[in-house]
């Protein structure tokens, strides 16, 4: 899998952005908005931008970690209208999952992109944050799952599910290069409630016609082409081995962590077999909201809903 970032990295702006004035304590970090690309655990660097959100209601030590669907980036409009809108609740993190806009490496469509959220939540956490709810949009709504599920506890990553992808890599990430935030070994890359918005419940679903573009996309060469200068989206060429947890099975282990499914019942991708199988695995932890109207994932996801689901999270984060 290729580290190479796409394009220019430039100098992180971590430090300079959130070096504490003098009077501040090591323990409260100043937040004001920073970018930076982050390594993850297998050394892939990935474009993350920190805000401190909007909010007048209290819920400063709550940050939303929002993971995209495929094709999407940090900043891409749909992407930025979800992290405008969760920034009136709290702090937002967006990044760029592997394979997409300026981060590294290529994509795996769900497999080891639990490693690039898990770097995304430590990092939101080194900003002083108590609570931190994971928000995913269809490929980043199977991520945030199997993320929830294989970062229990003290989010080593080392739980009962095995650790990400089957191979027991932690969420800490090496020091990188210049430019780069590392993300420190033994950071907290748990999450404290988990938003699944539009994702599948199991894995090679092709019953719907746009999943059968979506894996010509993927699975052929000149499916990959398309999508590296069609969509900018760069994807790997390799199967996956072995095949990672799928999202219903993930959804069966995150008790006790708070669980919302939400899903269209005009989704285009996904029926609605899929949230129903997701709400059944995850049990009494689990709320299902399916939406009238709704399509698929951010573009479907109106003003109202995001903030009804922004509201979940400040109730439900710990």
């Amino acid at each position: 899998m290729s580290n190479r970032p796409a394009g220019h990295v430039s100098r992180s702006t971590r430090r300079r952005d959130n070096r504490p004035d003098p009077e501040t304590s090591r323990e409260a970090p100043r937040r004001s908005r920073a970018r930076t690309f982050l390594r993850t655990a297998d050394e892939v660097p990935i474009d993350a931008v920190y805000e401190p959100g909007t909010t007048d209601r209290g819920t400063s030590d709550l940050v939303f970690v929002v993971a995209h669907g495929f094709t999407g980036d940090a900043d891409r409009p749909h992407v930025r209208r979800i992290a405008a809108a969760f920034a009136r609740h709290g702090a937002v993190v967006t990044f760029s999952f592997r394979g997409h806009g300026a981060s590294g490496g290529r994509s795996t469509v769900g497999d080891r992109e639990v490693l690039d959220l898990a770097a995304a939540v430590a990092w939101a956490r080194g900003f002083g944050h108590a609570r931190v709810a994971t928000v995913g949009f269809s490929m980043g709504g199977s991520v945030v799952l199997r993320h929830a599920a294989l970062y229990g506890g003290d989010g080593s990553g080392g739980g009962s599910a095995g650790g990400p992808g089957g191979d027991g890599a932690s969420p800490a990430a090496e020091s990188g290069g210049e430019g780069v935030s590392p993300v420190a070994p033994g950071g907290d890359a748990r999450t404290d409630a988990v938003v699944s918005v539009s994702s599948p419940a199991r894995w090679y679903y092709r019953g719907t016609a746009p999943m059968r573009r979506l894996h010509w996309l993927v699975m052929r060469p000149a499916g990959r082409v398309v999508g590296r200068y069609g969509l900018r989206t760069r994807i790997h060429h390799r199967d996956w081995d072995p095949v990672p947890l799928s999202p219903v099975q993930a959804a069966a282990r995150i008790a006790p962590t708070p669980l919302l499914v939400v899903h269209g019942d005009r989704d285009g991708y996904f029926p609605l077999d899929h949230p129903r199988m997701l709400a059944e695995a995850a049990g009494d932890h689990g709320e299902l909201w399916l939406e009238p109207g709704m399509g698929h994932a951010e573009n479907a996801s109106d003003a109202g809903l995001l903030d009804r689901i922004g509201d979940w999270a400040v109730s439900r984060a710990g």
